[in-house]
């Protein structure tokens, strides 16, 4: 009579399994996010001034601007992936490499923000402008690219309808990804102009999300029905 089988029973997966809870992925992005942010706040000069403290803030004019534009483009980003987690049920190894990837190049923000602010009048400006477009080009694609690659997972989706959602949301931003590499393309020659898209896209960024999650919310609410 054979010996019976003493190896555990197998069901098919590994313990080791591909889709990942959500939770840890979304918290790491949040503190990236906040993180940013502060450190983008910290690099603003304060004039060391007794007198025309007004003037001496006006002079500083490339580095609130710079500070402007990310802040309303990482705000954007985080409205944005905000809907993407509220669509999301599950995460796999894919969706958390792409979002690392897409993190390293925000994370680079505070970086290409002053340098753009510290050379956007010099000889460097046209240079400065375009690896700060190209960071913000790089990681508006990674963020499209996420959302296009969960619409073809509809199992990491909390429905079936979401797929829907989420494709709207990939063509909508699209166009955002499309006028900043306008705006890396314009940096070569016209950095000014380069810069004057730059905030029309963090505009686009952080308002159209806003419409996005209302009808959104629209959306799940009819579904609910």
């Amino acid at each position: 009579m054979a010996a019976p089988d003493e190896s555990p029973k197998r069901s098919g997966r590994s313990r080791l399994t591909d889709v990942l809870p959500p939770d840890r992925l979304n918290a790491f992005a949040d503190g990236v996010f906040a993180i940013v942010i502060t450190l983008l706040v910290l690099e603003l000069p304060v004039p060391d001034v007794a007198e025309g403290l007004l003037w001496a803030l006006l002079e500083e004019w490339a580095d609130f601007l710079a500070y402007v534009i990310s802040f309303a483009f990482i705000g954007g980003f985080w409205i944005t992936h905000s809907s993407i987690t509220r669509l999301t049920e599950q995460e796999d190894g894919v969706t958390f490499r792409l979002t690392l990837v897409m993190l390293f190049f925000v994370s680079l923000l505070p970086f290409s923000t002053r340098l753009m602010a510290t050379h956007i009048a010099g000889a460097g400006s046209r240079l400065s402008v375009l690896i700060y477009g190209l960071d913000l080009l790089v990681a508006s694609y990674m963020l499209n690219t996420i959302m296009r690659y969960l619409a073809r997972r509809p199992e990491l989706l909390v429905d079936g309808l979401a797929e829907d959602d989420l494709r709207v949301l990939v063509r909508r931003r699209r166009y955002g990804v499309i006028f900043n590499g306008i705006g890396v393309l314009l940096a070569l020659f016209l950095p000014l102009l380069a810069i004057a898209i730059y905030i029309s896209v963090a505009l686009y960024f952080i308002i159209h999300p806003l419409f996005f999650g209302r009808a959104l919310k629209h959306s799940l609410k009819t579904k609910t029905q």
